[in-house]
């Protein structure tokens, strides 16, 4: 179950152009199985109204006329109490200010002052006013406070001008409450690492010897794990995905740049996803190889086998105390794979059957056997590659424990 699934977020809306921004996040959220309550501020109405947002949650949109509605003066108690967390996107810069002073003159800011959650905020604002001390001033108290502060980022603002000041994207902000609401997760105080993609092995300074890994598997690991609550090191070759917000990202090439970034980290957990090169041409080309020349003669040797090195080295109760590995096979599953946990001394490794038109590389979803060092077997349904991720998450925990 994904760390948004059946929570209640109370999003909080202020008087900003960027409220239309809001409307996707909390759309977004909603289709993730968030339950989101809107709080719009007077000034927020302005610019979009509660309609929109009950039409896009199916719950109902708040207003500073409820505050002293039919139901009473605690409406504000019960929104603060039964909330896992506020957010504030667009948080105008009067909003800020009001925040960090205690003023409640408003639904949103009462219950603010009520709320027994967390908070983030995502200002926005137009030119200067985000770099004003005054507003810096205010953000500092904040954050001393324990409020979350996320952006915002550089770009065109509504005034015409361009700054600091724009409220951050809906998936980024989605990552930061992710992050904070995986704190105390089952991994919360450890250490993962992750491993996504797939290598390059240089053939001269244009070409490369690749594969067909997406890095979506090994991606969706690195957002499980966070949402965990735990410190993930993300070692990735070139994608087009976006790494999770809080992975530390570390950038790779080649296998043996993979393996020596493994061998830098230290860390309860290894999760080896990538699908790392198993050969590479002996000698790259130092110029560009010519057509014109014909087709090269390339002489392949083996690269290290970085789990190998790692899992089954004498260092590997000092580097990591858990290693997981991935078998992508085309035939013989079940016999490659469980050659492989053995011969690596892996505590668990996912085998899928990449021959297979729903599973694999490129595609969204994975249909994985999961085998144990100590030779038990679970075979998984057909899943999302976020959900094997879970699950995967899950089974770390537990072997950590």
């Amino acid at each position: 179950m994904s760390v948004l699934t059946e929570k209640h977020i109370l999003l909080g809306v202020t008087g900003s152009i960027a409220a239309y921004k809001s409307a996707d996040l909390a759309s977004k959220l909603t289709q993730a199985g968030t339950l989101v309550d809107v709080i719009l501020s007077g000034s927020g109405e302005k610019f979009i109204s509660p309609l929109t947002f009950q039409s896009i949650t199916g719950r109902r949109a708040y207003t500073d006329q409820d505050l002293w509605g039919n139901e009473a003066h605690v409406l504000h108690v019960g929104l603060g109490h039964s909330a896992n967390l506020l957010v504030i996107a667009p948080c105008t810069a009067n909003t800020l200010a009001k925040l960090a002073h205690g003023a409640a003159d408003n639904l949103l800011t009462v219950t603010a002052l009520a709320a027994q959650c967390p908070i983030v905020i995502a200002p926005a604002m137009d030119g200067g006013m985000f770099e004003a001390p005054a507003t810096q001033e205010n953000l500092r108290t904040l954050k001393k406070r324990g409020f979350t502060v996320i952006g915002p980022a550089e770009g065109h603002l509504a005034s015409g001008l361009s700054g600091k000041g724009r409220m951050i994207e809906p998936p980024e902000i989605i990552g930061y409450i992710r992050l904070v609401l995986g704190r105390k997760g089952k991994l919360a105080g450890k250490k993962v690492v992750v491993t996504a993609g797939g290598t390059q092995e240089a053939l001269d300074p244009v070409r490369v010897i690749t594969n067909r890994s997406s890095g979506k598997q090994g991606y969706a690991l690195a957002q499980a794990a966070l949402d965990a609550g735990a410190e993930v090191c993300l070692i990735t070759s070139p994608t087009s995905l976006i790494p999770p917000v809080g992975a530390r990202v570390v950038d790779v090439l080649s296998a043996q740049d993979m393996l020596e970034a493994v061998q830098n980290e230290t860390a309860e957990a290894l999760i080896m996803a990538a699908a790392a090169a198993d050969f590479r041409p002996k000698h790259t080309a130092r110029d560009k190889l010519k057509k014109r020349d014909g087709p090269p003669q390339v002489e392949l040797e083996a690269v290290p086998d970085i789990l190998k090195m790692v899992a089954g080295s004498g260092s590997r109760k000092k580097r990591y105390r858990i290693t997981v590995g991935f078998a992508a096979e085309s035939r013989d599953l079940i016999e490659n794979a469980t050659e492989k946990l053995k011969s690596k001394g892996l505590d668990l490794i996912a085998a899928n059957d990449i021959s297979a038109r729903d599973s694999g590389f490129t595609v969204d979803t994975n249909r994985v056997t999961l085998l144990f060092a100590d030779g038990t077997r679970e075979n998984l349904p057909l899943m999302s590659k976020p959900e094997v991720a879970e699950k995967i998450i899950d089974i770390t925990a537990r072997l950590l424990e």
